[in-house]
């Protein structure tokens, strides 16, 4: 068992992400990464945002979803493919990775004309496997989740001499990430804060690296989901830390441990870190389609999260960049985000409402429900697993409504008018539950 152990350490050791010597990115290395990457890279924009007012702050939002494969991880991705050695270039690549770093590597090796193989687990959505052999790479779906993604790769890269290179934490992908740092700083010169997401930390620390150089009293946030705070436990621990990653709508960030380079390089140049749920994401999402018209995806909407859920109050006043770091969202699972977030904004309602089933019934709760200008999106009938009133029918209805204001007149007017009532999310001590629980309340 111990020999098994030690082989399988053997296997995942990569020389350039050592945990006992970690190697700490410079400016230097970030300054020179541009210069070497410009000619492959879009310089993207940086836009004042529509929050500005709502939020009283000048809020701008880094475009790097703009990317050809729609993610900032081309920046990493090009450095380190040019800084490989001619032999190493011959042999080619290889990495795991759930999507953007896979669809990087294999447009940019195609195009510097490298062999490249990427590792997938079977949860990396179809479209991003897709991306990654229409730029000719040897994809490989391999295991449950990306541990064993990634054990795989590096097990390839030994027996067939392919150099590994990860996502996060490869100095030289680091150094690539932090070029939007120095773009930030030309694009928005006297920016105040800028809000990074944090998923293996490697954005995080070049982006610090670069900005804290040239401006130290500019303020570098790292921003993370709630389900997966990997940086935060981090910190407190003075160490990366395995957590146990949970399904989070900001799927790209959820990387069990930050990488040790990235954090031994962003830990003294971040000033904090911040965590959102899952609520603030959906309506993230949903607020930058609707109101600034991006297709983002959950790890690159999560800046503008803490902003809507108010977890910066100190940056009022303040020039704040978010960085929307990638845009590769699946069509289904943007559609669950904006229904996330319209049912976190209480534009999108559930409620159960028990009414006589004799002719007539329903038709009264649905002309009631549209007297105030609710729009009934779907409604569905319980008559077998309800108790009392065998005269009786529960009704499950889920309606649209204009938001808060909209939704306590549509309570209002259901709880005057019948007895048995539920409204989902709610648990308020005044609700007045229905008799049974389909409905599970979540605190």
């Amino acid at each position: 068992m111990e020999a098994y152990k030690n082989h399988e350490s053997t296997i995942e050791f990569d020389p350039m992400c050592d945990k006992d010597n970690p190697q700490k990115i410079s400016f230097e290395d970030v300054s020179a990464a541009a210069f070497r990457i410009q000619s492959g890279i879009t310089k993207t924009p940086c836009v004042k945002s529509h929050m500005s007012i709502q939020y009283d702050m000048d809020i701008y939002l880094k475009n790097d979803f703009l990317q050809h494969t729609g993610s900032f991880k081309e920046r990493g991705a090009r450095n380190a493919l040019l800084l490989l050695s001619p032999e190493a270039k011959r042999r080619g690549i290889i990495s795991a990775s759930l999507g953007n770093h896979s669809q990087a590597l294999s447009y940019h090796a195609q195009l510097l004309n490298i062999p490249t193989t990427v590792v997938m687990p079977n949860i990396a959505p179809i479209m991003k496997i897709q991306k990654c052999r229409s730029y000719g790479a040897n994809v490989i779906i391999h295991g449950c989740d990306m541990k064993e993604a990634k054990y795989q790769a590096m097990t390839m890269a030994k027996e067939k001499g392919l150099t590994y290179i990860n996502g996060y934490d490869h100095p030289h992908i680091m150094a690539g990430q932090g070029t939007v740092g120095l773009e930030i700083l030309e694009q928005v010169p006297d920016v105040d804060a800028v809000l990074v997401p944090v998923g293996g930390g490697g954005l995080l620390a070049g982006v610090a690296t670069a900005i804290k150089h040239l401006k130290p009293n500019v303020l570098i946030y790292g921003i993370e989901s709630e389900k997966c705070p990997s940086m935060k436990i981090a910190m407190k621990n003075d160490t990366p830390v395995s957590v146990e990653i949970r399904s989070t709508l900001a799927d790209g960030l959820a990387v069990p441990t930050v990488g040790y380079n990235a954090y031994v390089t962003a830990k003294s140049s971040m000033d904090r870190v911040i965590t959102v749920n899952e609520d603030w994401i959906g309506r993230a999402i949903l607020h930058l389609v609707e109101q600034e018209k991006y297709v983002v995806e959950g790890g690159g909407a999560v800046g503008v999260a803490a902003i809507m859920a108010g977890l910066v109050p100190e940056l009022t006043n303040k020039k704040v960049v978010c960085i929307l770091s990638g845009g590769n969202i699946d069509t289904t699972i943007l559609g669950r985000c904006l229904e996330r977030g319209l049912a976190a904004e209480q534009r999108l309602v559930k409620f159960k409402v028990t009414v006589s089933d004799r002719p007539g019934g329903i038709a009264e709760l649905c002309k009631l429900i549209a007297s105030i200008g609710v729009s009934i999106k779907d409604i569905m009938q319980e008559r077998a697993w309800i108790f009392g009133d065998i005269f009786s029918v529960r009704v499950k209805v889920v309606c649209e409504t204009r938001g808060p204001e909209h939704l306590d007149e549509l309570r209002r007017i259901i709880a005057s008018t019948y007895r048995e009532w539920y409204f989902a999310r709610e648990w308020e001590d005044c609700r007045r539950p229905s008799t049974d629980s389909l409905d599970e309340v979540s605190h």
